[in-house]
């Protein structure tokens, strides 16, 4: 992965805050508007420097969360809403469109 920069981790970050309450974004969403290579990156900011951040908003594009966090990160979803069907986020009713 090449070298990420501060304002990269910040544009992630504010996008990341701009989520509203049951609404989600996938890693790809948030790496294209943040002009960025790859949904890893994005994954990559999440796990260093998220812990102040709504990250349970983030979400891969299948609508279904990784088995370690899966649990907590579906509850705090359905607590504001989301639909979840057999472990798997609506996506066509919560995601935000892209960009402005």
């Amino acid at each position: 992965m090449a070298p990420v920069t501060e304002q990269q981790v910040e544009a992630v970050r504010a996008l990341v805050a701009a989520i509203p309450a049951g609404r989600v974004r996938t890693y790809g969403d948030l790496a294209s508007d943040a002009g960025l290579t790859s949904p890893r990156i994005v994954g990559w900011i999440m796990r260093t420097d998220s812990a102040d951040l709504p990250w349970h908003r983030v979400v891969p594009a299948s609508g279904r969360p990784a088995a370690g966090i899966a649990a907590r990160q579906l509850a705090r979803l359905r607590d504001e809403g989301v639909g979840v069907v057999d472990g798997r986020i609506d996506m066509r009713e919560h995601r935000l469109p892209a960009g402005p």
